[in-house]
């Protein structure tokens, strides 16, 4: 699996999701509140929730998750460690929350229906989320929306039309640009294009029982089909509604899976790709990477233990040295 040591978002980040986190980070005081209020009223409750209702993935529990799931971290370069988690939800879903105290949640559905290579693509995609901050900048935009009402409370809501209407909107399209950036995390990853579409051609439409009928090259077709529908203009006004029906206050967070497949293949031919697997990319040298020991790496292991006991060892002779 690749390796990226020290790595930083700006180095795959989506240009329109930057340049949506660089226009939420522009308000007063923004990050501070958000911080404090994703820690105490996000964070906390749903790490609970997530350890009261959910099973906690590790080394003993859901290890053949665990282990890739540990080898992506170390492939983005992420530490400390989210806290990983498997839901009892027969659709096939997967989130990231908090950033404090993080945690990654996939369904079981998920894990029914993905293959090995896809689970971690899918993996790869939310710690992406995670490394780019997204979840501190969704907290962001609630805490604006939420005061953006509260001034149309004020004014008869006159400003809660125009402002906050204008807000959510803005909030809810950069949710889907940041889906955007966490493709590419997946592509790092996995550093196979067909991996990451497959996953998205499951979550668009994938049936276990009939999963060999499935053809990526009908999905590829479809979503070029998909894209020339802009050559009439209503089909954009339709596109468009359809992702922000303000009226009725329905917003997708998600743009929809064939257009992310346009987006993700026109990046893995960039040479901005080639660049970053070539060891070129923006880093951080204070950015720790968790060490994932390999299947094959019992005799590494056995020194490891064998060191530690040696050194404790040390240390109980050393408290019997200076014993009266």
């Amino acid at each position: 699996m690749p390796r990226y040591p020290g790595i930083t978002s700006d180095a795959f980040r989506h240009p329109l999701d930057l340049e949506a986190e660089l226009a939420l980070r522009s308000l007063p005081g923004f990050d501070l509140i958000a911080r404090k209020f994703l820690e105490f009223m996000v964070d906390r409750p749903q790490l609970i929730y997530n350890m009261g209702n959910s099973i906690q993935v590790g080394p003993r529990q859901y290890a053949s998750v665990y282990q890739p799931y540990r080898e992506c971290l170390q492939s983005l370069d992420i530490y400390p460690e989210p806290a990983l988690f498997v839901t009892q939800t027969p659709t096939v879903n997967a989130y990231t929350i908090g950033q404090e105290q993080p945690s990654v949640v996939l369904t079981s559905g998920a894990l029914d229906l993905l293959s090995e290579a896809e689970l971690r693509a899918v993996i790869a995609h939310e710690l992406g989320h995670f490394k780019c901050g997204h979840a501190i900048l969704t907290q962001m935009a609630i805490w604006a929306i939420y005061a953006a009402s509260m001034v149309g409370q004020f004014t008869l809501g006159v400003s809660n039309l125009l402002i906050n209407g204008a807000l959510i909107a803005s909030f809810y399209e950069w949710k889907r640009k940041a889906e955007l950036s966490s493709d590419r995390a997946a592509l790092l990853v996995t550093d196979d294009v067909d991996t990451v579409l497959m996953t998205l051609i499951k979550l668009a439409g994938g049936s276990g029982t009939h999963s060999q009928e499935i053809s990526l090259d009908e999905f590829r077709r479809q979503a070029r089909d998909y894209r020339d529908l802009d050559n009439d203009g209503l089909n954009q006004l339709y596109k468009l509604l359809l992702q922000n029906n303000l009226p009725q206050g329905v917003f997708m967070t998600h743009p929809f899976p064939v257009e992310r497949v346009s987006f993700l293949e026109e990046w893995a031919d960039s040479d901005e790709y080639r660049r970053i697997r070539n060891g070129d990319y923006a880093q951080d040298p204070a950015e720790g990477s968790v060490d994932v020991p390999s299947n094959n790496n019992g005799a590494a292991e056995a020194e490891r233990l064998r060191q530690q006991i040696e050194e404790l060892q040390q240390q109980i002779n050393r408290i019997r040295n200076d014993e009266p």
